[in-house]
């Protein structure tokens, strides 16, 4: 038995049951905190406290599935160049809104984490929350951060952009669809721009685009902004 759960196939196995769990019951009653990827966590996480299994265990095959994350986010380029009459049209605007969005993630992490007298260290490693796992666990590296303590990070933001993004729209009156998708890649990276490709085309082309922006931007003013701030 020690043999298939210390196998590759066992983590591949497992996330590949439970999202398809997650799939089949946020179909079945499409409401937007049912998110497919959050109830698979939920139901990997049960399963392995109920087992015993541990979590090297699983990771085994899970690291698999984490290798699929870097080139699943250079397929998304395929509708922004469907899109690409918008980019041309309104590319400042985009790069303004961008760049707008991960500066506005960054200092609420700073100004939050000073507030309630978070560590230096857990500071560091929320700061690259809102770009994707391969690259927020490289930038939470070099600035000193704690790469794991960042994808949990990152996973969250993700799946609340997913959850909540045409909420927030609403709310917000983002009506435009290249800012819809703007705001949602921007803030919740690949795991949002999955629901701003529900939302629409244009959404889903823009949100897509924000994401290998973003995490640029991220990476260049992260350790400019620390320099100038502390």
């Amino acid at each position: 038995m020690s043999a298939i759960i210390n196998s590759p196939l066992f983590g591949i196995l497992l996330s590949l049951v439970a999202f398809e769990i997650g799939t089949a019951i946020s179909k079945k009653w499409k409401y937007s905190f049912l998110n497919p990827l959050l109830i698979a966590n939920v139901l990997i996480v049960g399963f392995l406290l109920i087992t015993g299994i541990s979590l090297e265990s699983y990771n085994v095959g899970g690291n698999y599935i984490a290798v699929l994350l870097s080139p699943a986010t250079v397929v998304l380029a395929v509708p922004l160049y469907r899109q690409i009459s918008n980019l041309k049209r309104y590319w400042k605007p985009i790069l303004a809104g961008i760049f707008a969005g991960s500066m506005t993630s960054m200092l609420c992490v700073i100004f939050v984490s000073k507030l309630i007298g978070l560590s230096e260290t857990l500071m560091l490693s929320l700061l690259p929350k809102s770009v994707t796992i391969p690259m927020g666990s490289v930038i939470a590296e070099q600035i000193g951060g704690i790469p794991p303590v960042t994808i949990i990070a990152i996973t969250i933001t993700g799946i609340t952009g997913a959850v909540t993004a045409p909420a927030v729209c609403k709310f917000c009156r983002i009506s435009h669809k290249v800012a819809q998708g703007v705001a949602v890649g921007t803030a919740s990276h690949a795991l949002g721009t999955t629901r701003a490709m529900e939302m629409g085309e244009t959404q889903g082309a823009m949100s897509s685009l924000s994401i290998g922006i973003a995490g640029l931007f991220t990476a260049i003013t992260a350790p400019l902004l620390l320099a100038a701030l502390f």
